[in-house]
């Protein structure tokens, strides 16, 4: 296969990795406390998603909502969806770790080697599930840019980082979220409460939460639950800008949006044997694939085989023109053998498992993401202060 990929037929939007993106905001706020972090132009970033000057910034990530999702269940957010000051992009695949990733380095899934909710570990050939962590290795060596957190504390600012307990020390927090102060909290006013606290004083606090995230893989983002979620969120991070003091700001976004996928089109590769021929491992997820072939096999010759297979339901390309179409960003050398061989793209709903590799309870989640659909591309930006 070769020639470029046609996203946009497909109803797919490349990142923009170029504008106003996840990866611009720590360098903005950054910029906003009067910081300027090496490599990045903060003064443009802060300009572009038109952040104020300030003594303190806080940036809430909640994991899970998307612009589109936002905006369709306002209703349920009235303080959310009225302080919507932007749309950032994601980038590809449309899933936490590779966001987190852009937000902690400012740096693209092709310069992190974040591709995925697992990947290929070239080392060892196996999986490395990249938010658990198991088989990744020495997060310096899986993601080899700096820390923007860690940036920040060597300039002299008071980070404070609040997420659940669990995350303190992960491999995940190591490789994009590393510098400054943890603080575990176990519910998100607990986190609204340490945020006040550390707000009180210069520097930034970073909250992360994913309780919208959880509501949308377990029950779909159209439900009740998701719902809950949402209105508990509107109504802590309401709870914080009305204790905000003179010169702070808080910084709402997302890691990415989300598709309700229970009866949408799917396919298991292992059920599959025009799917399955030439593959010898599966990474990525249900809605963005790393295809990687075996050895002598023609990655143009399976590419074309799954386009063929799953015509509308996917847009299929080889390494080499995924690259092209510059939706990894720039490419290191060390993340090439991370990316598949053939990398796919699902359209719509639709979804490709491989229940070789994945469990029960992973392939049957309601809602998903990964791929470059709007509804999984773009997330808000809140600005407030």
């Amino acid at each position: 296969m070769t020639g470029p990929l046609n996203l946009a037929g497909a109803g797919l939007v490349a990142p923009d990795l170029g504008g106003a993106h996840l990866g611009q905001l720590i360098p903005a706020a950054l910029d906003a406390l009067g910081i300027e972090v090496p490599g990045f132009d903060g003064v443009r970033a802060r300009e572009l998603l038109d952040l104020p000057k300030a003594r303190h910034v806080v940036v809430v990530l909640l994991d899970g909502l998307g612009h589109y999702q936002l905006d369709e269940r306002k209703g349920h957010a009235p303080f959310l969806r009225g302080a919507e000051s932007a749309i950032l992009s994601a980038a590809f695949p449309t899933t936490t770790a590779t966001s987190l990733a852009l937000l902690g380095t400012g740096r693209a899934s092709g310069r992190t080697g974040m591709t995925g909710y697992t990947a290929r570990n070239p080392e060892t050939g196996e999986l490395a599930n990249l938010v658990t962590w198991d088989n990744a290795g020495d997060p310096d060596q899986w993601q080899r840019e700096p820390r923007l957190m860690g940036a920040a504390t060597a300039a002299g600012v008071n980070v404070v980082t609040l997420g659940k307990k669990r995350f303190h020390g992960s491999g995940l927090t190591r490789a994009v979220l590393e510098g400054g102060t943890f603080i575990g909290v176990d519910s998100l006013a607990a986190g609204v409460d340490a945020a006040i606290e550390a707000e009180r004083n210069p520097g930034m606090t970073y909250l992360y939460w994913s309780e919208i995230d959880a509501a949308g893989h377990a029950h779909g983002w159209q439900s009740d639950a998701w719902v809950a979620a949402l209105e508990e969120a509107d109504a802590q991070i309401a709870r914080l800008a009305n204790a905000l003091a003179p010169g702070a700001a808080v910084l709402v976004t997302a890691d990415h949006g989300m598709v309700d996928v229970a009866g949408a089109p799917r396919w298991d590769v292992a059920q599959e044997p025009t799917l399955a021929s030439g593959v010898e491992l599966i990474a990525g997820e249900p809605r963005a694939l790393h295809v990687h072939t075996e050895p002598g096999v023609d990655a143009g010759v399976v590419a074309a085989r799954w386009e063929d297979f799953l015509g509308e339901h996917a847009v299929v390309g080889t390494r080499e023109q995924w690259i092209q179409a510059g939706v990894f960003g720039e490419v290191s050398p060390h993340v090439i053998d991370r990316i598949g061989d053939v990398v796919v793209a699902m359209t719509g709903r639709s979804i490709v498992v491989d229940s070789r590799t994945q469990t029960p309870a992973s392939m049957s989640l309601a809602g998903m993401h990964g791929s470059l659909t709007p509804d999984e591309l773009f997330v808000p930006l809140l600005t407030i202060s």
